[in-house]
């Protein structure tokens, strides 16, 4: 091997597209409420929506009107700008659910460092920047941006970007007992999936789910 050809870059993929996922050879063209068909014509029913953002379903023709009716007004504006839609849709989101207020991102993962942010600049402003840690459980999937892969402990996906960054925990799916023994004076918050994106559905969900909010609740954890 020669210094020239041992320096020498991997081969640019003939698609030009970063090798993150093992693509399957399938190419979709259009989508129809759930339903997907190739550029060869075969139709697939989507259990997949895009792994999980695609709840609406493909080109639901009132959907497709109001991406057009405000593709003709605003592409796009910043934060800094009252924008009354904005406005419309996040009274809508907290007058549903429990929240208060809302903020808006551009995607899953960003919305988990957006949580992981708050529930540690929450503690911060009680006066306990030591609570840091972030419990979270095999099996889960929560992004690609650093905090998140660190939240979900994926060894393969931490591989290759540095030493694991400090306050995660990674717990067993559904372990009560491990739970409650690791929550302690340096614990910020709890994540979880009420269907995890790498685990699948886990059993007993439901006590899953209420043991983390009665340990969360107890300890003052967000």
């Amino acid at each position: 091997m020669t210094e020239k050809t041992a320096t020498q870059s991997p081969p640019v993929p003939s698609d030009h597209i970063m090798g993150v996922y093992n693509r399957t050879p399938l190419a979709f063209e259009r989508g129809e409420g759930a339903r997907l068909f190739t550029t060869d014509g075969d139709a697939y029913l989507d259990c997949m929506a895009g792994i999980a953002v695609n709840a609406l379903g493909h080109a639901n023709p009132k959907l497709v009107q109001a991406v057009k009716d405000q593709a003709e007004k605003l592409w796009h504006v910043s934060n800094i700008f009252t924008i009354p839609g904005q406005e419309k849709l996040a009274k809508v989101l907290t007058d549903a659910t429990f929240a208060d207020v809302v903020f808006f991102t551009n995607s899953g993962t960003e919305a988990v460092e957006c949580a992981i942010k708050t529930a540690r600049k929450y503690h911060w402003a009680k006066g306990h920047p030591e609570r840091i840690d972030i419990i979270g459980f095999e099996g889960s999937f929560h992004g690609r941006t650093l905090a998140a892969v660190n939240a979900s402990g994926n060894t393969a996906y931490l591989e290759g970007f540095g030493p694991p960054m400090p306050g995660f925990i990674q717990l067993p799916y559904g372990d009560h007992e491990a739970l409650k023994a690791a929550i302690g004076p340096t614990t910020a918050a709890i994540i979880i999936e009420p269907v995890q994106g790498e685990g699948g559905r886990a059993p007993c969900l439901t006590c899953a789910c209420a043991a983390c909010v009665s340990c969360a609740t107890k300890t003052g954890s967000c």
